[in-house]
Parts: structure tokens; sequence; C-alpha cells
């Protein structure tokens, strides 16, 4: 999931103050999963996911959204999100796979440095769940007392691993662009979730007469519609371990969730 263009891809991260952390999760067993205030239901967001990413985004402007004329950009419509609102609190089965989410796809390419495995006990994960998850991944350590380097697994303390051995090696296989890091890329973007949802599922075709550069695609919801980063959430690419139907609306508003949580941490 390589949110690395233009708009995504430069810029500081902001820090947010917002304090969402374990005890505004909320735990939710059972059926179909209620995602926002009222009736709002998965349906909902799977009739969202549809529209973001059919040809519709051109009714969206239509019908009140705001458009730049040099660029057509649209900006992203308010969804009713489960975590808005003053006696509002997270999804803990949305934040796990999430989680999950962010590790089978978004991982490839990003880091969430500023996030460790010990933040998630109790959030999407117990902690035996978690040590088990962070030693199948190695780190590099030391000095020993021969003064060497030495990898070792991955403990609670660590931060979530880093895709790539360095920044340089990320920039070459992203054509030159650094994939951000997550940990707190939904505050520092305008629209903030609704941004996000809508840049993960609102790929489409080149209007008639829209030329783009090779290596980039067509995106209505992205500064300059050029995005560097390719469609990542498709049909297929992943199964949920809980067994949730993973469509490209579920999965982009379950990682766009923890994206959120990830902020206040």
């Amino acid at each position: 999931m390589s949110i690395c263009a233009r708009r995504l891809g430069s810029g500081l991260l902001g820090h947010s103050t917002r304090n969402v952390g374990r005890s505004g999760v909320r735990q939710v067993f059972g059926g179909a999963e209620s995602t926002g205030s009222g009736s709002s239901s998965t349906t909902s967001w799977k009739l969202l996911g549809a529209m973001a990413g059919s040809g519709f985004v051109g009714g969206l402007a239509l019908a009140g959204q705001v458009a730049f004329a040099e660029e057509f950009v649209i900006h992203p419509p308010a969804l009713p999100w489960s975590h808005n609102g003053l006696f509002k609190s997270y999804n803990h089965e949305s934040l796990r796979r999430g989680f999950q989410v962010y590790s089978q796809v978004c991982a490839a390419c990003h880091s969430m440095e500023k996030t460790y495995w010990r933040q998630l006990i109790g959030v999407t994960h117990s902690d035996i769940e978690l040590k088990a998850l962070a030693a199948e991944h190695m780190y590099v350590d030391g000095p020993d007392d021969e003064g060497k380097m030495f990898e070792r697994p991955g403990k609670l303390v660590d931060e979530l691993p880093f895709p790539y051995p360095n920044n340089k090696a990320a920039r070459a296989a992203n054509n030159g662009a650094l994939p951000p890091d997550l940990s707190h890329i939904v505050f520092a973007r305008d629209g903030k979730e609704d941004y996000i949802f809508h840049l993960l599922t609102g790929y489409t075709d080149a209007p008639a007469g829209v030329k783009v550069m090779d290596g980039m695609h067509y995106h209505p919801y992205f500064g300059g519609n050029q995005i560097g980063m390719a469609k990542a959430l498709y049909e297929g690419v992943m199964e949920y371990e809980d067994g949730t139907p993973a469509t490209v609306s579920q999965m982009a508003k379950d990682v766009t969730e923890f994206l959120v949580w990830s902020c206040g941490e």
C-alpha cells in the first residue's frame, strides 16, 4: 500500500495530542459489525466503497463535493466512523483486522516506526500473541561484548519492523519515492480518515483526454490526479482470520481505523 506520490509522499507527518489509547477500545463480538452510529452498518461501507471505486466519483462532484478546476480533485465525503464523537470508541475487532491488513499488504512498503509491539497489547492482540508475532521478525541489535552487531528475534519493546534496510533501498524500490511512515499519517492529511479511505478505494479510469504519465495511476481524490501507488486493495488480496469477507471497502475501513488509532499512541 505504497502511499508514496506527491501528496502522501512528501511533507511532515504531524503528531497529535489526541488520547485514543487502550481505554478507548470497545469489544464487539458476534455477527455483522456495526461501523457507525445509529443504523450505519457494514452494508454502508460496501456501498461507499463501490461508489468510490467506480465512475460515481463524478456524480459526487456534482452532488456538492468541491473540485479544483486546475486539478479536478474531489474532496472526500465524510463517513460514519464509529470512533468519532464524544461517547464513541474504537471497535476491537476492526482494529485487529486493520492490523492484519497493514501487516499483509501495507507493510511491504510502509513502516510504522513510531508504533511499538507493546502498544498493541489489549488493542489488537494479547501479549502472548504479540510476543509470537514480534519474534517472527529479526532486528539488528548490539553491539555485543566483542563490539559486533547481531540479529535477534523481535520483542515487545521493538517498533514495528521497517520493510527496507534503509531509506535509499526504499527509494530504489519505489521509483525514487520514499514511502512515508504511517504511524501518524491520518492526522497529517487534509480530510484525515475520510481521505485515506477514499484514497484506497477511489481508483478509477482516467477521463477521456487526460494523459496519465508512465508509472502513474489516475486518482480523482489525489492532488494532481496522478499517484505513483498502484491500487493495493482488491478482492482476493488476503483473507481475514475472523472470517469477515475481505471486500475492498472493508479492508480500507479497517486499516484506516487502525491508522487513526496509531495517531493517538
